[in-house]
């Protein structure tokens, strides 16, 4: 059980992220090596912590299965030796990163001699909002860490016992080589209470990050009071051209959908060209693979096992092993339709056609826009970045996978020689 806290959560936000930012302005001055052996340190203490975390994250499992999580829950909760071999491996690849704090973004010189520059610099403490996955606990701090911030862990209650011990391992590890435990902190409590005071903590949280299902991201997006860098849903498109490839749309339609269904880059729309020639064979993979499919009218024709589809199903994140198929009349009302229905996160066009590849990476607005490869690539360590702390589809400051370079800001740098403005 946990200790009783006494203090409001009001209170308790103030005091956990004063101290969080007076170890930030540590943080950012440690140079790049500095950094690196911290994490190298956390993981070596990962890997001496297994048993413990081993067993607290048992007894989160032993909870969440008398509580009765589903089978995906339960999954996303588990750990064994190789699953936290492979968390502490993905801190070492974060420590091996190049360091983006005081990178020189760009420099110029003024008529008057005025040198400009902008810098790269962390953004200060990032509060992240995460539910069921431990490893996110190690995943954010090694990230904000990294860049040089500091950050506020709030896991889920399903993780709790887990979370606890990962984020010893990692405070140990800090303290190993003389960095302050305060840079990496996780909520003592799981009050619900104290989510609301980190949304609303303006001045002294720089950033939320929210980690989860809709209900949660739509929450913090909906109350914070401080900047959220957040995605809501994931509804991924697929449109094969006319032009497509026969056995890539086929393989890239199956591996999109049913690689992993409960990930946020998982096709949930498959949008087929009315004049793809092979689009019989292509829903038959997808049901045959244990897909339910629900389409419109021209798509049920292909297959009497598609259901029909409903208003609602176009803008549906199923997270499951069910998608909606249209059949469209070409490239403009693919464009269209995506436009209407996307959640902006992640859409892909399979095609041989090199203008209607380029129209579409033009013309859809999404964090992400594929040509030829699977959506489930929508993912930061697919894209060399390691790591990642999210997927963001807003329009300010970043989009798409979330990594080092999105957790820093910019200041601008002004060397002068004595200048006075006429």
């Amino acid at each position: 059980m946990e200790s009783p806290i006494t203090e409001s959560p009001e209170v308790l936000v103030a005091r956990l992220a004063k101290a969080g930012r007076e170890a930030q302005r540590g943080l950012a001055l440690l140079p790049d090596a500095r950094k690196a052996e911290a994490l190298r340190a956390v993981a070596v203490a990962l890997r001496e912590d297994e048993g413990p975390i081993l067993e607290a994250n048992a007894r989160d499992v032993a909870a969440g299965e008398a509580k009765g999580l589903t089978d995906a829950l339960l999954d996303r909760l588990r750990l064994d030796p190789k699953r936290l071999a492979g968390i502490a491996d993905a801190v070492e690849q974060v420590a091996a990163l190049p360091d983006p704090v005081g990178q020189v973004i760009d420099q110029s010189e003024r008529p008057n001699g005025l040198k400009l520059s902008r810098v790269r610099i962390p953004i200060g403490l990032i509060g992240i909002i995460y539910e069921s996955r431990p490893n996110v606990t190690a995943d954010a701090a090694a990230l904000c860490l990294r860049s040089g911030n500091a950050v506020l862990l709030r896991g889920g209650s399903e993780a709790l016992h887990s979370n606890r011990a990962i984020h010893a391992a990692f405070a140990r590890g800090l303290e190993s080589v003389g960095v302050p435990a305060d840079a990496v902190q996780l909520a003592p409590t799981q009050d619900r209470a104290l989510v609301g005071a980190m949304l609303t903590a303006a001045g002294l949280i720089d950033m939320i990050v929210p980690r989860g299902g809709k209900s949660l991201v739509a929450r913090v997006q909906a109350d914070a009071r401080v900047p959220v860098l957040a995605h809501l849903d994931g509804i991924c498109h697929t449109y094969v051209h006319s032009s497509a490839d026969a056995a890539m749309a086929r393989a890239l339609a199956l591996n999109a959908k049913m690689r992993r269904t409960g990930i946020c880059g998982a096709m949930e729309t498959l949008l087929i060209d009315a004049q793809f020639p092979d689009a019989v064979a292509l829903a038959g993979d997808l049901l045959d693979a244990g897909c339910e499919l629900r389409g419109d009218a021209r798509a049920q024709a292909l297959d009497p096992r598609i259901v029909t589809a409903t208003e609602e199903d176009w803008d549906t994140e199923y997270l499951d092993a069910v998608l909606a198929v249209a059949v469209v009349d070409g490239l403009d009302a693919a464009i269209e339709h995506i436009a209407r229905h996307s959640s902006h996160h992640t859409d892909a066009i399979v095609t041989g056609d090199h203008a209607a590849a380029e129209r579409f990476l033009a013309e859809v607005d999404s964090a992400i826009v594929m040509v030829n490869a699977s959506s489930q690539f929508a993912d930061g360590g697919e894209f060399g970045l390691g790591a990642e702390i999210g997927i963001a589809t807003g329009r300010l400051h970043a989009r798409g996978p979330v990594a080092l370079e999105g957790l820093t800001t910019y200041k601008w740098q002004v060397r002068g020689t004595g200048q006075v403005r006429p």
